[in-house]
């Protein structure tokens, strides 16, 4: 028997759709901007996850913050594995720009088939076989002034392989709350609809609803299955975006989101971002249950026995990707970095604030208390050429340290690098919604230096050869619910060059390390879930 303790997969791993084919359950989550696009794991228990893949989607240049790829839904049809999503290309105005696509695989390893555009009225889509056919659903989106981004849940028959609709969709249900991220399934003779409630913040929450027959009337239960919208105090705040998978022991579980929180400077905040839970569900009269009772998320629930012998079980091994790549924005890293043993050569391109072409690799931060350091060598000669690390939320909220070119002692800042004199220095910058200011100052000899950023719960100091520079830096700005604007992903700590000029200058990182623990309280919870086990 393995207790396990949630979040299963800990840093931005949000909208999780979750299935399992044979001895294995498959997880695909939301990648928005970043790439590997649309990262597949998998695991014989629920519990230990390891990076199996991802599925490959062109560039996403000059998609928002928080855009790109939301909310993938993986299904298999009893021969090949389905993955659709969808790519949203506006959605700070009205206008919500929507494109939604489908690919095929013989693994979920891949390869998968090059994705194929389908006709698609919204966000959420995913698809339900059925009597051996293939239906899309998706959240009717209305763009009209007056018109509502979540007005009805649609459903339209696809081909056979899955390359376009073959008839006009028909609506399944409508309400009067905020619903998306529709998934079907059937049991008993029933037709379960789960649907995601609320949004995607504190008021988030997974509403069930059933029908004797596929195209409705849909019943609605009359409580939610899963939330914590009325009780702040739990530690997985933001419960919701579900769906549901049958273990090879019998047991029903669902896959969900949710967050953890911390006390900030900006009050209560989320800077590990939404992330994938596992709850065990019981039947009660034909509607699903927490198995622990009430709606409110557990944090820790008891694993399906595995069909693996022990020896052949995965061990616990890292979530994300390999070391290398990181994740990149809005395109691959081939074309701007090279991995040469334990160094990473990167060149320059667009500054921190583009969403186009930045030369960034990071990886989520899952943890309070975490510590980022690299060695790096590069000899900025303007103040257009920089490389250094970065504690990141998005374009308009970070902090960087970045070794570059400044004017002589005493000259003002004419953009007169040309002329040549000038020193390297460590600059420490932040964005915030006050902008961009530099916080601290440091001339440097030339050389390779080490840079180190350390978290400790809810604030970060960066440190230059061992010695601090700048002030201490408030982790709340790097949250989810930090401004006014939507945000969607999670802290992200790494590495970053810039040439705003040429796009030639390369900067040399040596051994990188990023090493992430819990608080001692939160630790020894997990050990003892370990030790129970």
């Amino acid at each position: 028997m393995l207790i396990a303790a949630n979040p299963v997969v800990r840093g931005f791993a949000p909208d999780p759709a979750i299935i399992r084919v044979g001895d294995w359950f498959y997880l695909a989550t939301s990648s928005f901007e970043w790439y590997p696009t649309i990262p597949i794991r998998r695991s014989r228990d629920l519990v230990r996850w390891e990076y199996a893949g991802a599925v490959p989607e062109g560039n996403l240049h000059g998609v928002p913050d928080s855009a790109g790829i939301w909310a993938p839904s993986l299904s298999h049809d009893g021969e090949r594995f389905w993955i659709t999503y969808s790519i949203v290309r506006t959605f700070h105005g009205r206008q919500l720009d929507v494109e939604t696509y489908i690919a095929t695989a013989e693994a979920a390893e891949g390869p998968w088939s090059p994705p194929r555009r389908v006709s698609g009225h919204g966000f959420d889509p995913s698809i339900f076989h059925h009597d051996g056919r293939h239906y899309l659903l998706n959240v009717q989106s209305d763009s009209r002034p007056g018109g509502s981004r979540f007005s009805g849940i649609l459903i339209v028959p696809l081909d056979a392989g899955g390359t376009r609709t073959t008839d006009a969709p028909r609506l399944l249900l409508q309400h009067p709350t905020l619903v998306e991220g529709p998934k079907l399934f059937t049991w008993e003779g029933w037709f379960y609809l789960v649907l995601a409630q609320g949004g995607t913040g504190v008021e988030h929450g997974v509403l069930m609803t059933r029908s004797r027959d596929l195209f409705g009337p849909y019943e609605l239960d009359d409580r939610p299955l899963l939330t914590s919208r009325d009780d702040r105090s739990l530690r997985l705040q933001k419960a919701g975006h579900a769906e549901f998978v049958q273990a090879a022991d019998g047991r029903w579980f669902i896959g969900h989101l949710a967050s953890r929180w911390l006390d900030t400077l900006q009050g209560r905040q989320f800077p590990w971002g939404r992330e994938t839970c596992v709850q065990e569900i019981r039947w009660v009269e034909g509607w699903p249950r927490l198995a622990h009772g009430g709606w409110h998320p557990a944090d820790e629930f008891t694993a399906p026995d595995s069909q693996a012998d022990a020896e052949h079980v995965q061990p616990a091994v890292d979530a994300e990707p390999p070391e290398w790549p990181w994740r990149s924005l809005r395109e691959s890293a081939d074309d701007w970095s090279v991995r040469q043993g334990d160094r990473v050569r990167i060149r320059g391109r667009h500054g921190l604030e583009s969403i186009f072409g930045v030369s960034l690799l990071a990886r989520p931060l899952e943890e309070p208390h975490a510590r980022l350091s690299a060695v790096l060598d590069a000899a900025p000669e303007t103040f257009t050429e920089g490389a250094g690390i970065v504690l990141w939320y998005n374009s308009t909220s970070y902090y960087s340290l970045a070794i570059t070119w400044v004017e002589p002692d005493g000259e003002p800042q004419r953009g007169q690098q040309w002329n040549g004199g000038g020193s390297r220095a460590a600059v420490v910058t932040v964005r915030d919604r006050g902008g961009a200011r530099v916080l601290a100052t440091r001339i440097l000899d030339y050389g390779p230096v080490e840079l180190a950023a350390e978290l400790d719960g809810a604030t970060a100091r960066f440190h230059v050869d061992d010695a601090e520079l700048g002030p201490m830096l408030d982790v709340g700005i790097l949250s989810d619910d930090y401004g006014d604007a939507l945000r969607f992903t999670g802290s992200m700590a790494g590495i970053f060059a810039f040439d705003t000029v040429d796009a030639a200058f390369t900067a040399t990182f040596g051994p990188i390390r990023l090493e992430q623990h819990e608080s001692r309280h939160l630790q020894r919870r997990r050990d003892e879930c370990s030790q129970r086990s």
